[in-house]
């Protein structure tokens, strides 16, 4: 819950400085031009950008066939997230990682690295499928998609003071301006501000998505296991990955370089795993199945027929 929270006061304050930027630059229509243009192009991304992240990374969708353990997993874990079962694609990359994408549950997808399946035993396989499923069932996805129209609207007009501000075509100190000094100051500071909301906003949903596997699979030992070797590995097999579709991932593919944590897409890895392991589900030993009293019989059945 802290995590929603957490969201909904981080989106209010975006909010805000938009209203605040409106207002600075001269007027609500200008504002609303910005936001619908940005809702127009966040909108297309919404729709269609499931498509666009698999074709960028060469994914192909898999068959039980094909990757039969990761298939079967998500069939059990979504039926344990009370989802559809979305599609599973493969890519072609040694690093192992994984994302999920879709615009509803209806049409989700969960993707994963060659690596990841390579890398992962079934435990941290199951927490790793169970994370990518939580950002669908928290609708993450969506917020995301909120958040960068925000972002994008608020760099929008940034964008629109800068220009007026060098062509003088700013209002002057009245009521509804900032004058020449605030527009200046507002167009450095308001794309910064716009940036670190959406990436604390992105951040927040990782720790929930943590959070909601632990409970789905009743074993938090498992992703925190996933999460020491998804980072050791970034730094050994780095991903080729587009900057872009950073924040899509479990874990930073970029994360070899070195970057602010005020301005990661992702929690440190350290934190995540010591929340994990701070509400730790009890388990028997490090090769049990989940044993959380959430598990329904039939994925029980699973566990112990993997084992």
């Amino acid at each position: 819950m802290g995590n929603q929270i957490r969201t909904t006061v981080l989106l209010t304050i975006m909010t805000v400085v938009i209203m605040l930027v409106g207002k600075m630059i001269g007027g609500t229509g200008g504002m609303m031009i910005a936001l619908i243009f940005a809702g127009g192009m966040n909108f297309f991304s919404y729709w269609y950008s499931d498509k666009i992240v698999l074709k960028m990374y060469k994914a192909e969708e898999a068959t039980e066939e094909e990757a039969s353990l990761a298939y079967r997993m998500v069939n059990v874990l979504s039926k344990e997230a009370g989802l559809p079962m979305p599609k599973v694609y493969i890519i072609p990359q040694d690093s192992p990682n994984a994302f999920a994408t879709g615009r509803n549950p209806e049409n989700a997808v969960v993707a994963v690295t060659r690596g990841l399946l390579n890398t992962m035993n079934p435990d941290e396989l199951a927490g790793v499928l169970a994370h990518e499923l939580s950002h669908v069932k928290n609708r993450d996805i969506l917020i995301g998609t909120i958040a960068a129209t925000m972002a994008g609207a608020i760099m929008m007009i940034a964008n629109i003071a800068k220009w007026s501000a060098i062509f003088g075509g700013f209002r002057g100190d009245d009521d509804d301006g900032g004058g020449f000094i605030g527009l200046i100051a507002m167009a450095i500071i308001a794309p910064i501000a716009a940036m670190l909301i959406q990436m604390a906003i992105s951040r927040s949903r990782e720790y929930l998505a943590d959070d909601t596997a632990a409970k789905i699979t009743g074993n938090s030992e498992g992703l925190a296991s996933a999460l020491e070797k998804l980072e050791a590995y970034s730094r050994r097999i780095p991903m080729q990955a587009q900057p872009a579709t950073a924040h899509m991932f479990i874990t930073n593919p970029l994360a070899g370089r070195n970057m602010m944590k005020f301005f990661s897409t992702h929690p440190p890895i350290e934190k995540r795993i010591a929340l994990l392991r701070g509400t730790k589900i009890v388990r028997s030993d490090d090769s049990a199945p989940p044993s959380g009293n959430n598990m329904s019989d039939q994925a029980r059945n699973f566990w112990n027929n993997l084992s």
